[in-house]
């Protein structure tokens, strides 16, 4: 059932049975039986003239209790701390949300001039080191869902992938370096590294990102940054049982 339920929660809005028993390779008969005892619990709904299913209340009650408690901002931001202590960067996690990212903790260097990066910001995700970091680690056929096509581009100082193949050309980089970046696409003359916060099966539940002005970091550097970035962002994994 959780499997069911986790694969909903992916996907950008409701969907077939089929699709669900061929993504998550359950006999029919078992996804059915699945998805009934959902429903009966207010997990799922039916959506009969659309023949698909949705999250249900149940589910929305889970979401918003898991926003009062915040426990991942609760353990993230003793690591999140510790990596701006070491860099002397200003760092932040963030989590998707359908085609954007929403920044909920951001912890910022002394010395370092502000960004645009708040708690409760939301960005493109395509265009962002952090939003990068998390759909590199989802399965293709999720990412091609929320990009389907030239419409889901949008771009920010004209920079950006512009296609579903440009995106594609980032995120298999971001895969082979293990971490995304990201350079002058949100702000002028200022880059991010980011790494992704992976739950225990491998889905992608926030990542961790680090900017920094252009002029004040070598390659280097960036690969500092980037190491500690990933190491951070596996500390934090490890803490939610990834």
């Amino acid at each position: 059932m959780l499997s069911v339920l986790r694969f909903l929660a992916r996907q950008p809005g409701p969907v077939a049975a089929a699709s669900i028993a061929r993504e998550l390779r359950l006999p029919r008969s078992t996804t059915y039986h699945l998805l009934a005892s959902l429903i009966d619990e207010g997990f799922v709904v039916h959506l009969p003239e659309e023949q698909r299913y949705g999250l249900g209340v149940s589910s929305y009650e889970l979401a918003t209790g898991y926003t009062r408690q915040a426990p991942l901002q609760r353990l993230a931001r003793v690591p999140l701390a510790t990596l701006v202590d070491r860099v002397g960067q200003n760092a932040h996690l963030a989590v998707l949300h359908g085609r954007e990212v929403i920044y909920v903790i951001e912890e910022r260097a002394p010395g370092r001039p502000s960004l645009v990066s708040d708690v409760g910001v939301r960005l493109p995700a395509q265009l962002t080191a952090s939003g990068r970091a998390m759909l590199a680690a989802l399965p293709a056929v999720q990412v091609r869902a929320l990009f389907p096509d030239a419409d889901a581009f949008v771009t920010r100082n004209d920079l950006g992938p512009r296609s579903a193949s440009a995106l594609r050309q980032l995120l298999v980089d971001a895969r082979r370096a293990g971490y995304a970046t990201e350079d002058g696409e949100i702000t002028p003359n200022f880059s991010s590294v980011a790494a992704a916060v992976l739950d225990h099966s491998g889905h992608p539940v926030a990542s961790v990102a680090v900017t920094f002005e252009d002029t004040a970091v070598n390659p280097a550097r960036r690969q500092y940054l980037a190491m500690h970035v990933a190491r951070t962002a596996g500390a934090i994994s490890r803490r939610i049982g990834g």
